[in-house]
């Protein structure tokens, strides 16, 4: 078990269809950090930005995106994450996929599908929360539109880390910055936002404003808002233990069930 977790967030543009060139991007970014770092989140759909057209994108599990994210977990000795278009079994998912230096992968689909687009006529929505281990830490991945689903980030696990990876447009940058915030209060957790910026092929703009919350919604974050920024952010297992046996709000969650 390890008491502190370093994790790298990296905002940045995304370049719309172009897998090949976004895995030259986020390898240079990447590159420049110079310390270690125990995990490194990358924004949704970090192959292409958001698109309606997966046909164009889509990779399977054993694809080079895949094999990328493979290749440099293992060279940075850190966990590397984010959502990518992948095809399985003649269906397309919005898949958030965590790959150990090991090599050892674990998925998430994305729940809650955004249908104000039109994602869900597109996409096959998951139907599994999950809780991924790493180093003694329990991790909650989501994706983007999950962010406006408390019941669904519920921490009924105990977990400590909540992570939300998007392509969250500008014109709804305040329910972002309110929700991150939100949920990291009421699960008494670390929350975190990889949000992308710049602007994609159908002209909507992307603002960034990824950042991190402590267990009380304290922000530690210092990622300017609109720029291409990679930030290195150390959280603490111990800050996590105080605040929840002192404050043990956790203990007077509602029971209820999913459906």
């Amino acid at each position: 078990m390890q008491d502190q977790l370093k994790v790298a967030l990296v905002q940045s543009e995304l370049i719309w269809e172009n897998p090949e060139q976004n895995r030259l991007n986020f390898t240079e970014k990447i590159k420049t950090i110079n310390e270690k770092i125990d995990l490194i989140v990358l924004p949704e759909m970090f192959t292409s930005g958001f698109t309606m057209t997966p046909e164009h994108v889509a990779e399977t599990m054993n694809g080079p995106s895949i094999g990328w994210m493979k290749a440099l977990a293992e060279e940075t000795n850190a966990a590397i994450c984010g959502s990518l278009v992948i095809k399985e079994d003649h269906k397309y998912y919005n898949r958030f996929v965590f790959v150990r230096p090991e090599n050892d992968i674990s998925i998430y689909d994305k729940r809650h599908t955004f249908n104000l687009a039109g994602e869900g006529e597109v996409y096959e929505a998951g139907t599994s929360k999950i809780i991924i281990n790493y180093k003694g830490w329990k991790i909650c991945p989501m994706v983007c539109y999950d962010l406006r689903f408390p019941v669904w980030a519920r921490n009924v696990e105990g977990y400590d880390l909540l992570m939300y990876v998007a392509n969250w447009p500008k014109p709804r940058t305040n329910a972002w910055d309110a929700l991150l915030k939100a949920r990291a209060i009421e699960n008494m957790s670390y929350c975190l936002g990889v949000n992308r910026i710049g602007t994609d092929a159908n002209h909507h703009e992307y603002s960034g404003h990824s950042a991190v919350y402590d267990v009380l919604g304290e922000s530690l974050s210092h990622i300017e808002s609109s720029k291409v920024q990679i930030e290195v952010f150390t959280l603490a297992k111990a800050h996590i233990k105080s605040i929840r046996d002192k404050l043990r709000f956790l203990e007077d969650r509602d029971v209820f069930n999913l459906e």
